[in-house]
């Protein structure tokens, strides 16, 4: 799904030709609570060596995009942790490593609890985002 930030920089691009550059990196990230639309809501695991997952934004990355549509192209993967980091139920891709804004987001059609020793991979394909018109 499409945040708000997201979806306003691309439609002010459209529409009156204002200026907007991506981020690059990409910042992808895990969240223990619901994400909203606006990109607020989300609670990342603390601690455990759990930190946003830093993706340059390129094409080697991320699929071409059909239908509103595209995936991640290569394997996210996630330092593994060194402590519980709860049961993750969304993911994300944000525009810094802490903070920031949240420009994309998905929720996992599993909620994965990760405990100690556990490392969090996306495999190819396995994140998909999108521009859905409601």
């Amino acid at each position: 799904m499409i945040t708000y930030t997201s979806a306003n920089k691309i439609l002010d691009l459209n529409f009156g030709s204002t200026a907007y550059t991506p981020p690059s990196p990409y910042y992808v990230g895990l969240s223990i609570s619901t994400i909203n639309i606006d990109g607020s809501g989300a609670t990342e695991p603390t601690g455990g060596a759990y930190a946003r997952v830093a993706v340059t934004n390129n094409k080697t990355n991320f699929t071409v995009a059909a239908s509103g549509a595209l995936s991640n192209a290569t394997a996210i993967q996630f330092v593994e942790s060194t402590l519980a980091w709860g049961t993750i139920t969304y993911v994300f891709i944000a525009d810094a490593l802490t903070s920031g804004n949240i420009y994309y987001y998905e929720q996992l059609p599993v909620a994965k609890t990760v405990q100690t020793a556990t490392t969090v991979l996306f495999s190819i394909g396995a994140l998909l985002f999108s521009m859905t018109n409601a």
